[in-house]
């Protein structure tokens, strides 16, 4: 580390907001290090859209399957099938993609460094100070004008740096990544190679959903809840056994917090600016994140060089206003959908009921694969509120 005194930027995580923040930085031609301490996965389906392949030129080479139809499957088993109109859904192995976008950010420059973050600290000259582990290595530092937090939810730079960093809010998730059956069909595993299953069902998670995704050669099959009590393990157990399931072989298995609210601020005011979920961007009810952990990295990579450049701390403010200027609306949807519908079964039924509808179907798969809440049909906006309203008055049929 001491070929390199300085750093212009140091980012701490190698997932898919760290190392697209890496890769974006040293494109621009700043000194980069990415401190990532590797050997990490969380739960994840790995659903990716085709606007995410496009924005961050995602070669389709790196999909392990594509899903074409969405599943939604209600508290009473009532199966609604979303077809993904004259496109899909691609779904990368998490292990596989976060690699391959670290190693991009290496060949556009950033210096890769294997370790655990440790501290934050300022040298007498006021220029922070990163300290980490270095495994059979021990401890270590670097300075550095700017240092991207991208080390996951209750992110450890956020929490040292970042006011108000303990307001977030989360779901705790668990998977488990089982081989795909050989044997599929109506007695059989329950699954489809092209298709995402979605559980809406209290005895799954009483605020969240089960879910089973197809990986190629493996599934995720996993839920989340923010209620401690409640246990993922014994749940994905029972959306094991009523898929068909129970007797695939397990590979691993993953849990992890995840946070569905975006932190109050993302910066420290001086030289610390926060990405992916170290700064709660995952979508509140649907639990995405790969798109919006690579946009929040993208968004910090600009005002860390920014900040680089003219030595204003207030650039990095302009990563959160970004983002939440793009996406502040969806997510506010989104949270108000999820308080909503996932409240208890009844709802979950009404809600699984609505899915039913094309208007709804064909705007869901608008707004997912594009980012963007679509404005251009007012009409089926409309009938769409219509609907609702009724589902919410219980006059419509479920």
């Amino acid at each position: 580390m001491n070929s390199r005194p300085v750093f212009d930027v140091v980012v701490v995580g190698g997932g898919p907001a760290g190392a697209t923040a890496a890769h974006d930085a040293a494109r621009r031609g700043l000194s980069v290090m990415l401190l990532d301490r590797g050997g990490r996965i969380k739960p994840c389906g790995g659903a990716i859209p085709p606007r995410l392949m496009r924005d961050f030129d995602i070669p389709e080479s790196l999909l392990v399957a594509r899903a074409r139809c969405a599943r939604m499957i209600s508290p009473s088993n009532r199966r609604v099938d979303m077809p993904i109109e004259g496109g899909y859904v691609g779904l990368v192995d998490r292990e596989q993609f976060d690699e391959w976008l670290r190693e991009r950010a290496a060949g556009a420059g950033a210096q890769r460094v294997r370790g655990g973050f440790e501290s934050l600290s300022r040298d007498d000259d006021g220029m922070r100070r990163v300290h980490f582990s270095i495994p059979a290595g021990g401890p270590a530092s670097v300075r550095a004008r700017c240092v991207i937090g991208a080390d996951g939810a209750r992110s450890a730079v956020a929490k040292q740096s970042v006011p108000g960093s303990d307001r977030g809010k989360f779901v705790f998730a668990y998977h488990e990544i089982i081989r795909t059956p050989e044997d599929r069909g109506d007695d059989k595993a329950d699954v489809d190679p092209e298709r995402c299953d979605v559980y809406y069902r209290g005895s799954l998670s009483p605020d969240f959903y089960g879910w089973v995704f197809p990986h190629g050669a493996t599934m995720s099959v996993g839920t989340g809840s923010a209620d401690k009590g409640f246990s993922l393990r014994a749940a994905v157990g029972r959306l094991r056994l009523s898929s068909g399931l129970g007797s695939a072989e397990t590979l691993r298995r993953e849990g992890a917090p995840i946070p569905l609210k975006p932190l109050p601020r993302w910066d420290d005011g001086h030289d610390v600016v926060l990405a992916g979920d170290a700064a709660g961007v995952v979508a509140p009810a649907s639990g995405e994140g790969i798109y919006y952990a690579m946009l929040g990295g993208r968004l910090a990579a600009e005002a860390a060089c920014e900040f680089v450049t003219s030595g204003n701390p207030k650039a990095l403010k302009q990563a959160r206003a970004r983002f939440m200027r793009e996406h502040g609306r969806v997510f506010w949807v989104l949270g108000m959908m999820q308080w909503f519908w996932y409240r208890n079964d009844a709802l979950r039924e009404r809600f699984v009921a609505i899915c039913r509808d094309k208007d709804v179907q064909q705007l869901t798969f608008d707004a997912y694969m594009n980012k963007r809440l679509v404005r251009k049909k007012p009409m089926a906006h409309l009938k769409i509120f219509v609907k609702d309203v009724a589902h919410l008055l219980g006059v419509a049929r479920v």
